[in-house]
């Protein structure tokens, strides 16, 4: 059992071994002052949104996008109605949306849609009617001056921009302010220190814009279950960089329920683990080539992680089945090794929870009490990140859609949503 002690310590060395650095973005997010570019011009924007059966949100997101400071005129809407069997389509139709219609049951996911989007705009409108094109879930909201911040860094040079993600439903339950937590700290500890140091962002699944410069001739080509990363990748080992825009400020629904949250976590993982396989090698090479931090840095964030906390699993696991079989005296001792582990981890996640906890507060729609009960669950729903990996790497993962049923507008958000 004394051996379980030491790969435990050499596990979690190595894993601050990789992910250290991400110290230094925290300092950095707490000392230095967010900065926004004037506007250079206004830009002509696509927006896209991939929708199957979101009758009960879509309105809303259209209507916060119809709402926006930005000129409409430079502004047109499409929506892709995705193997929908309600009646989505038209109500983007009646909302203003220009809507394509989608029947494909075997190339199911959002790249498939996109790509399906991105031609009909092609054949229809032309793809280089636009400067750029903005990526939305059915879901979101849009702070009326979105569109606008977003310009600003966009019509600086930026090839690509992601955007603040915060939570329309943080305080349901434990569940949905730990995923509101997790978005905060990406957005606001990960994202906005990049961009101070002139390191590339990555995209979180929705609210972002890129330049279809950056697409190849083939059009949008990312397909796996995680699409977002698979883009952040590909164009990090292709040497672009993607910004960052903290004013911008994006509103989506997240998971209320265990088991739902538990099925899109390990679609995430699952998608991490393709992207590795497919995406690292070239992430490899470009930073053996150019010392690409940017490189080490999407690596660092998927991979560890992932293989680290599994062989810690299948390790601990081991361990515990030999000890009730033959060594049940020294069972005191692993059970030492491994509550120590978890009391050092929980700590660690406590920290990372109340960072962004603490920094954004304003911005977190929930009353007090819930803000600062959920800072002590946080670690535990980082922690259920483990069933979720088990998941990704034994069950038979596939693209799922995730209902949503919160159904408000924007005008919700703010003071109202903190009762």
């Amino acid at each position: 059992m004394k051996t379980l002690s030491v790969i435990n310590f050499v596990v979690a060395a190595l894993f601050v071994a990789c992910c250290c650095y991400q110290a230094v973005y925290c300092v950095v997010r707490l000392l230095k002052k967010r900065h926004t570019p004037a506007a250079k011009r206004l830009c002509r924007y696509g927006v896209l949104i991939c929708a199957r059966n979101e009758s009960a949100v879509i309105g809303q997101l259209l209507e916060s996008l119809r709402a926006q400071s930005y000129p409409s005129r430079l502004v047109d809407i499409f929506v892709c109605a995705d193997n929908c069997t309600d009646n989505t389509a038209q109500i983007a139709q009646e909302k203003g949306a220009h809507v394509y219609q989608r029947q494909n049951k075997l190339q199911v996911g959002k790249g498939y849609a996109l790509r399906f989007l991105l031609e009909k705009i092609g054949e229809d409108f032309g793809i280089s009617r636009y400067d750029g094109f903005f990526v939305f879930d059915a879901d979101n909201l849009l702070d009326p001056r979105y569109i606008e911040e977003m310009n600003k860094v966009f019509s600086n040079g930026a090839k690509a921009v992601t955007s603040y993600r915060n939570t329309k439903n943080f305080g349901d339950n434990w569940i949905t302010a730990g995923y509101g937590l997790w978005f905060l700290r990406e957005s606001e500890y990960m994202n906005r220190p990049r961009a101070t140091l002139g390191v590339s962002c990555a995209v979180s699944g929705t609210g972002f814009l890129f330049d279809p410069c950056l697409l190849k001739s083939g059009g949008w080509d990312y397909f796996l279950l995680t699409e977002d990363l698979e883009f952040t990748a590909d164009l990090i080992a292709r040497g672009e960089k993607i910004a960052y825009c903290g004013a911008a400020i994006l509103y989506d629904e997240q998971p209320r329920r265990f088991k739902q949250s538990i099925i899109q976590r390990s679609r995430w993982i699952k998608g991490y683990l393709q992207v590795v396989a497919k995406r690292g090698p070239g992430l490899v090479r470009t930073l053996i080539s150019t010392g690409s931090f940017a490189c080490y840095d999407t690596l660092m964030t998927t991979l560890p992680a992932c293989v680290l906390t599994i062989c810690s699993f299948a390790v601990n696991t081991g361990m515990f089945i030999l000890g009730m079989l033959g060594a049940r005296e020294e069972m005191g001792l692993f059970f030492q090794s491994v509550l120590s582990a978890l009391l050092n981890s929980y700590l660690l996640m406590f920290v990372m929870g109340l960072l962004p906890l603490l920094t954004e507060w304003k911005r977190i729609y929930c009353p007090t009490a819930k803000k600062l009960r959920y800072a002590f669950t946080y670690p535990i729903f980082v922690f259920t990140f483990g069933l979720a990996m088990v998941l990704a790497v034994c069950g038979n993962i596939q693209w799922q859609p995730i209902q949503h049923t919160v159904a408000v507008s924007i005008g919700d958000i703010g003071p109202r949503r903190r009762k």
